[in-house]
């Protein structure tokens, strides 16, 4: 009898860590401007490790691959990203996600949450490198705006569109992940935009730099990243 009763506890307790290790938040990878789904791969491998099936992580491809300077926040960049928001939280068996997002890609998902009025399903949003607050290169809108990336939908210093989504919630925790030697955020010479570094986010929780420059901040945080939506 004590064995029988062993062997159901154990059965039991196998059954509900295996539930618990399958039922977590979708997680939607959203890569930066002209970049692509395979520059998550340090991050989709590690939830894959972590116990994540493959049908749980969406990698929406968005954009053009060759005109940066072409791609802003308005338009068909944004029809990838929001139907992967959309699918992932309507096939979520905790009916919410996590959103990880890099550079352009983090403003790009910001809006799409905000448009789609999915904030509340959304548990946690790690934005990395983004330009929050803008990029200095672009200017202050309306001068020295030459592009649709630093346009009034783009990523100028007090752009419409960046004043618009400064200050609105897109998580129930939100978190940004930044450099001080970053490439293309700090390429003006300064990472901060009226005083606060420009890939910190409105009413986050918390932040943390690293010194692995743009690109390097995407792939080598992935520990933290996937840390951070647990």
């Amino acid at each position: 009898m004590k064995r029988l009763k062993l062997l159901v506890f154990i059965g039991t307790f196998a059954c509900c860590g295996f539930l618990h290790a399958i039922c977590a938040d979708n997680v939607v990878l959203v890569h930066g401007n002209t970049g692509d789904a395979n520059d998550w791969d340090n991050t989709y491998n590690r939830l894959l490790n972590d116990g994540y099936a493959a049908s749980q992580i969406f990698r929406p491809e968005w954009g053009s691959k060759s005109c940066a300077a072409c791609n802003d926040h308005s338009g068909s960049e944004e029809t990838p990203v929001r139907n992967a928001i959309s699918n992932a939280i309507a096939q979520s068996c905790t009916g919410k996600i996590d959103v990880i997002a890099h550079s352009m890609g983090v403003t790009l998902a910001a809006k799409q949450i905000i448009d789609l009025a999915q904030a509340s399903n959304v548990d946690a949003f790690v934005g990395i490198a983004g330009a929050y607050r803008g990029l200095l290169t672009c200017g202050v809108y309306p001068f020295n705006v030459l592009t649709p990336t630093c346009g009034r939908n783009g990523l100028s210093v007090s752009s419409p569109f960046l004043d618009w989504l400064y200050g609105r919630t897109v998580a129930t925790r939100t978190y940004s992940i930044k450099s001080w030697v970053d490439q293309v955020v700090c390429a003006a010479g300064s990472c901060l935009v009226y005083g606060v570094h420009s890939s910190r986010i409105s009413n986050e929780n918390a932040s943390f730099s690293y010194n692995y420059g743009h690109f390097g901040l995407q792939l080598y945080t992935d520990q933290k990243q996937v840390e951070l939506i647990q």
